[in-house]
């Protein structure tokens, strides 16, 4: 019996990617007909089982961990991270002594390069890479750390639930960065951690905005590329950001009790200025996270996210949110830039935007003052300098 090769098994599991593929609806539906739905991670699954024993997965170096009683009065976060461009900003970040970092997506760029193998190869030596990184393995020792992924770290650009290999995607995640017994107990990334005490709580949310992600609509063909970007609200209810489990959880979690919350989401929330991926592309399910928020228990409220190689503090007073000013910080990229803050501003005019939209490379901060009941948001360059900032009280 001859063997079935790598490619020739990622070219039949691409043929049934047109497949439901989210795992919500896994055996919610009978067919009378006698038709056995058959799924391409279906298919996957022994083979992922023998290659995981054939196979060593990379770990990240050894990180510190940041006791659930400590205050919060520094935090971190950043995303878009090449892999094999310069680590410089581990060094800038720790400069700034924050309690928590948060690395927010695109993490590495492993899918620079992949040959639609259903290993994922090109991610796993993205890992791998990371691993024997000294500038990652130092910082690792200094900063406790948080992780969600975006786009080009679980495998494909704009990949949503119906990546083929997503389940792969996932242990190869998991497995580097030390995830906690409750994130391998189920599908997805999304976490969630509690630190502080005596009316000094924050509470850190981690979403998971690809593994059960609807596809997106596109603009119809034109023989010129949209400038900012390729895809258009959809008004279909059908569509989801999170997954029905993931939002059942989120709503769990802002009932509980906090003095400030900081929302991850890898992707953009507040902004409708441009096309890309955010959370403007599917409207309903960003009514449906406004409207959640507004009904969280009560707690002063910052979210953050990155993925556009730029950033800039937003601010929007949504109706679907009772009215409550929302507060965003986007930061990105770590260290792989493509355009100038001068030309990104003058080419994506945002009234939610109260910043320039800085593109040169930076990471994010947000300090609390506990006793004044504010936040400060701001931006560092790669020389540790302040490109924007605003405070905040709650």
């Amino acid at each position: 019996m001859r063997r079935l090769s790598l490619l020739a098994l990622s070219a039949a599991v691409a043929g049934l990617c047109a497949a439901p593929l989210m795992a919500d609806d896994h055996g919610k539906h009978k067919h009378n007909d006698g038709h056995v739905p058959m799924y391409a991670e279906d298919l996957l699954d022994a083979y992922y089982a023998k290659l995981e024993k054939r196979i060593d997965l990379p770990v990240a170096p050894a990180n510190v961990s940041l006791a659930p009683d400590a205050t919060i009065t520094r935090l971190a976060f950043g995303s878009c991270n090449h892999q094999s461009r310069s680590q410089h900003m581990w060094a800038q970040i720790a400069a700034t002594n924050p309690d928590l970092f948060l690395f927010i997506g695109d993490n590495n760029y492993g899918d620079s390069g992949w040959n639609g193998d259903a290993a994922l190869t090109s991610l796993r030596m993205a890992y791998q890479q990371q691993a024997e990184t000294p500038e990652l393995t130092d910082f690792r020792t200094k900063v406790p750390m948080m992780i969600t992924w975006d786009d080009h770290d679980y495998g494909a650009n704009d990949a949503g639930a119906n990546f083929a290999f997503r389940k792969w995607s996932e242990t190869l995640f998991e497995t580097f960065w030390g995830a906690s017994k409750e994130v391998q107990s189920r599908p997805g990334i999304y976490e969630s951690r509690t630190f502080g005490a005596d009316g000094k709580v924050t509470q850190v949310i981690m979403l998971d905005t690809r593994f059960f992600r609807s596809d997106l609509d596109r603009m119809e063909y034109t023989p010129e590329r949209p400038p900012l970007g390729p895809y258009v609200p959809s008004d279909d209810a059908s569509k989801t950001m999170l997954g029905d489990a993931q939002w059942k959880w989120l709503e769990q979690e802002l009932a509980k009790p906090a003095d400030l919350r900081i929302l991850v989401s890898s992707i953009q929330v507040i902004t409708d200025a441009h096309d890309y991926e955010s959370w403007e592309a599917l409207p309903l399910q960003r009514e449906k996270l406004y409207g959640l928020l507004a009904a969280r228990e009560d707690s002063g409220l910052v979210m953050l996210s990155g993925d556009r190689h730029a950033g800039g503090i937003y601010a929007d007073t949504p109706e679907a949110a009772g009215g409550e000013q929302l507060w965003e910080l986007t930061s990105s990229s770590l260290n792989y830039s493509f355009s100038s803050t001068e030309r990104n501003t003058a080419r994506e005019p945002d009234p939610k935007r109260l910043t320039d939209f800085i593109s040169e490379e930076n990471f994010g901060l947000v300090d609390i003052d506990w006793d004044a009941k504010t936040f400060t948001m701001s931006m560092r360059g790669s020389q540790g300098e302040v490109r924007v900032t605003e405070t905040v009280s709650w």
